[in-house]
């Protein structure tokens, strides 16, 4: 729970953090199938809980491992919202300065045009004035005197005059037309600017709605991850009692199924030694029946780990996926155990469905078949006493069972069929030795 509160947490902070560089897709594979791998382990340490409840827990353990990088991936798409925010925002602003620019520009050369239109009629009211006194006379009239208005003096004054107010009023004509033909030219720059940042604009409502979609697609696989968090949290929570229980009856058939073996050991033991002191009577009667010295008894001491000759019980190519020793609960998981954890006491052989299995030496098998004691169809098989040394091998979880209580078999013979019986998440063969009455590691052994 203190996972899921700290994945809200992070949720609600998801909008303060700065972008992170996104991952590479072959870092995203490698986290992916880490992550795949640790939900695998998950499963199989919990061996004896129910294969819904195990699934549940590898669940749990990929979606708090996805989490971290969901919510990584929410603040990104975030970021990218923020920053296309402000791009439309930039390229709105740019677009409102043109749009004020071309009012301006227009505004402008409506002025011009008026000043021009007001210059026309100026020329032409000189023309009409000059045209009312008699006319502006020719540099012919002039020479020669020719102008019955006046004296000659005073027609160069009106001459004069009136060329210079011509020449004022088509300078400034000129003038007008230039700033009206660059105002213009400017107003079509100003237009072209504001078509382009109005497709830029466009473009970049575009890339916000992607984003927008993007961040809000980011959030619903959060809140997906954080729901699937809180939901498998619960589920597991509430299974605990129930599970708790029924690992109780599952650790009380096991210590059932190890007093049932420490018995059986017992009284092979019992049974060799007697043996071995009839036979260290019978010939210390014929050494004193030959008159010859009697020698103490000593039974002999064979070494356990080569005693038996026991071979793996499945083909070489299948792989050995979990030892023999102490589970501990892994990290984020529930703790069924109470103890953090539980005691693995065999090796576990990656096995397909209907796998053959073979007897790890020679020996009588003492059960067979069914069992309740979380093994499914299991295989038990007394090996007898080597050297003081008894020995009991067991194989659990089994499809099918091809011996039967009470029959003698030989080292590699088939005595089995893998499969995921009894309380197993997924097919494999757990194979079990037991030395003097306590269970050892395999390993040490074959």
């Amino acid at each position: 729970m203190k996972l899921v509160a700290a994945a809200l947490a992070l949720t609600l902070a998801a909008g303060l953090g700065a972008a992170a560089p996104i991952a590479r897709a072959d870092d995203l594979e490698d986290k992916q199938s880490a992550l795949e791998a640790e939900a695998a382990r998950v499963e199989q340490s919990l061996e004896f809980v129910d294969s819904k409840i195990a699934k549940a827990a590898g669940d749990l353990v990929i979606y708090q491992g996805r989490l971290p990088g969901a919510q990584q991936a929410l603040l990104e798409a975030q970021g990218r919202v923020a920053s296309a925010v402000r791009e439309v925002e930039a390229l709105a602003a740019r677009v409102d300065l043109a749009q004020q620019n071309k009012a301006k520009i227009q505004e402008q050369l409506e002025n011009d045009k008026q000043k021009i239109s007001d210059t026309k009629k100026l020329i032409g009211q000189i023309a009409a004035q000059a045209y009312k006194s008699g006319g502006v006379p020719t540099n012919v009239a002039l020479l020669f005197g020719s102008n019955d208005g006046g004296s000659l003096t005073e027609t160069m004054d009106l001459a004069d005059q009136a060329m210079r107010s011509q020449n004022a009023a088509m300078t400034k004509l000129t003038q007008q037309n230039a700033t009206n033909v660059n105002s213009e030219a400017r107003l079509a720059a100003v237009e072209e600017e504001i078509r382009d940042l109005k497709a830029k604009a466009d473009a970049a409502l575009a890339r916000e709605k992607a984003a927008r979609d993007e961040a809000a697609a980011k959030k619903a696989e959060v809140d997906k991850l954080i729901a699937d968090t809180t939901r498998l949290n619960s589920q597991l929570q509430a299974a605990k009692p129930g599970i708790q229980a029924k690992l109780a009856q599952v650790k009380e058939q096991q210590a059932t199924v190890a007093a049932e073996i420490a018995e059986r050991d017992r009284r092979l033991r019992e049974a060799w030694e007697a043996e071995q002191r009839r036979i260290a009577e019978a010939a210390a009667a014929a050494a004193r029946a030959a008159n010859k010295p009697v020698l103490p008894y000593n039974p002999p001491v064979v070494p356990p780990n080569s005693a038996f000759g026991l071979i793996h019980p499945v083909p070489a190519s299948v792989p050995i996926t979990s030892g023999f020793g102490w589970r501990a609960t892994p990290p984020g998981t529930i703790d069924f155990y109470g103890q953090g954890g539980y005691m693995h006491t065999g090796i576990d052989f990656g096995a397909s469905c209907g796998t053959p299995v073979y007897a790890a030496a020679a020996g009588t098998v003492f059960s067979a078949g069914w069992g309740n004691d979380g093994g499914g169809n299991r295989v038990k098989i007394s090996h007898g006493v080597v050297g003081g040394h008894s020995l009991t091998t067991v194989y659990y979880h089994n499809t099918s069972v091809v011996v039967s209580e009470g029959q003698q078999v030989s080292r590699g013979q088939l005595i089995a069929y893998s499969g995921t019986t009894g309380n197993s998440t997924g097919c494999h063969v757990h194979f079990e030795t037991w030395l003097d009455s306590a269970a050892v590691d395999p390993m040490t052994l074959l």
